[in-house]
């Protein structure tokens, strides 16, 4: 009970966080994905080095910084990517480092910085509220919903705790979230966000479930105890970073 109760006073103090700074915008959310970015990508790194990998981080850190600048300068984001990309090349070079090490440097670059900066990319729409809606309505619903009628694993080697009637439970969560959201913004493409709903809560638990599965491979319980209730930044925004780029894209297609 008082794990359960630590984790909901976090989760309530990092909702009015999270409200202040997407209603801040701006500077604000751009710090604020940069600072997520940087403390999620040390995060990664730290789990890859107790396995015996050795990522580049200088660079990895210096390319999350050129995501930010990139952002608040509206620059092309195909710059960063072939930079990205080129330097990873020529770190090839260097004898010490082994090709393993800039495969890994460039896992995490595209995992975390990357997907995580389509929040931004939403920031002057109404729907960007959709990323997080989603991710943590479905995170939530299939929490109850799990310790309430989860009788049937889900995928038992990755997560032993989460079951078939928990993702249920998370899924039809996140749709009745949505038809809230829709209702109290006055909006009228419910058709549409439904389906968005649907898909992105289902992408969500498979970014948990791919957060989880590295955990195991590198064998620790969390990323980090930052968060307290929930451990580190990753284990908190393991599901953000899936849905951003999927809210994104689909608005950008669907919507807009």
């Amino acid at each position: 009970m008082k794990d359960l109760i630590i984790r909901v006073v976090s989760g309530i103090i990092g909702l009015i966080l999270l409200i202040g700074i997407i209603k801040l915008g701006g500077i604000t959310l751009n710090l604020s994905v940069l600072a997520i970015s940087l403390m999620g990508l040390r995060e990664f790194f730290l789990a890859l080095k107790s396995k015996g990998y050795n990522p580049l981080t200088k660079l990895g850190y210096l390319i999350v910084i050129l995501f930010f600048f990139n952002n608040i300068n509206n620059e092309h984001l195909g710059l960063i990517i072939g930079f990205s990309v080129l330097s990873l090349l020529i770190s090839f070079l260097f004898k010490d480092i082994l090709i393993n090490d800039i495969s890994i440097t460039l896992l995490s670059i595209l995992y975390i910085p990357f997907l995580l900066n389509h929040i931004v990319y939403l920031e002057d729409s109404i729907y960007i509220w959709l990323i997080f809606i989603i991710a943590f309505g479905t995170d939530t619903f299939a929490y109850f919903a799990g310790n309430l009628f989860g009788k049937h694993k889900l995928y038992p080697e990755v997560s032993p705790n989460k079951t078939i009637e928990g993702s249920i439970g998370g899924v039809l969560g996140s749709v009745l979230l949505t038809i809230v959201f829709t209702r109290f913004f006055n909006l009228d493409n419910l058709n549409l966000l439904v389906p968005l709903a649907i898909i992105t809560s289902i992408i969500s638990q498979l970014g948990d479930l791919v957060a989880s599965k590295i955990k195991r491979y590198v064998e620790i319980k969390d990323y980090g105890y930052l968060i307290p209730g929930h451990g580190g930044i990753l284990d908190r925004f393991d599901s953000v970073i899936f849905t951003a780029p999927v809210v994104y894209y689909y608005y950008y297609l669907f919507i807009r």
